[in-house]
C-alpha cells in the first residue's frame, strides 16, 4: 500500500527509501513488528555503503503503528556506538502513548473517522497481546497502577 508513497519520496528527494514489511497483530503479537524494523535498520545500516547511501544522511520514518515503531528503533539506535548515527526521525500522527485514552485529544477527537479512541485502544491491545477482552479497562485507564500514572504525570496528563 505504500509503494507510490515510498517512490515519490524517494524521486521527490532524490533518496533511497527502504521500506519494511513488518510482521502484523494479532497474529504476530509484540515485539515481532519492532524485531522486524530494528533488524531490517541493522542491516541496512551495516551494509549501507553496498545501497550507496551517505551513513549521516539515513533517517527513519513510520506513520500510525509505523510511527511508533520509528521512535522505538530511533531511541534503540541511540545509543549504538557500532553503527552511524541516525540523522533524524519522522513521526506522522505515531501512536506513541497508551497510558491514558482519556487525554484531551483521544477525547476530542473520540468520533473523528479513522481511528475512533475505542479503535485505537483495540489495536494497542491486538498489539500487545492480541486478546482485547481488556478493552474497558484500558479505556477506562485501569490498566495502569497508579504508582506508574504518578510517575509519568509530568509527561503524560491533561495539563
Amino acid at each position: 500500500t505504500y509503494e507510490k508513497v515510498c517512490r515519490y519520496i524517494s524521486r521527490e528527494s532524490e533518496s533511497v527509501v527502504v521500506s519494511v514489511q513488518y510482521r502484523l497483530a494479532p497474529e504476530h503479537k509484540y515485539p515481532a513488528a519492532y524485531e522486524d524494523c530494528l533488524n531490517a535498520t541493522i542491516h541496512f545500516m551495516k551494509n549501507i555503503e553496498h545501497y550507496g547511501v551517505d551513513p549521516a544522511n539515513v533517517i527513519v520514518c513510520g506513520d500510525s503503528a509505523g510511527g511508533n515503531l520509528a521512535a522505538a528503533v530511533s531511541q534503540t539506535l541511540a545509543g549504538r556506538s557500532d553503527l552511524p548515527k541516525l540523522r533524524a526521525q519522522i513521526l506522522i500522527y505515531p501512536g506513541l502513548q497508551a497510558l491514558d485514552f482519556n487525554l484531551p485529544s483521544y477525547q476530542q477527537n473520540r468520533g473523528v473517522p479513522l481511528l475512533f479512541r475505542e479503535r485505537a485502544a483495540f489495536y494497542l491491545l491486538q498489539y500487545l497481546n492480541g486478546n482485547a477482552s481488556n478493552l474497558e479497562e484500558v479505556l477506562e485507564g485501569s490498566h495502569i497502577p497508579i504508582d506508574i500514572k504518578l510517575n509519568y504525570r509530568k509527561w503524560v496528563s491533561p495539563d
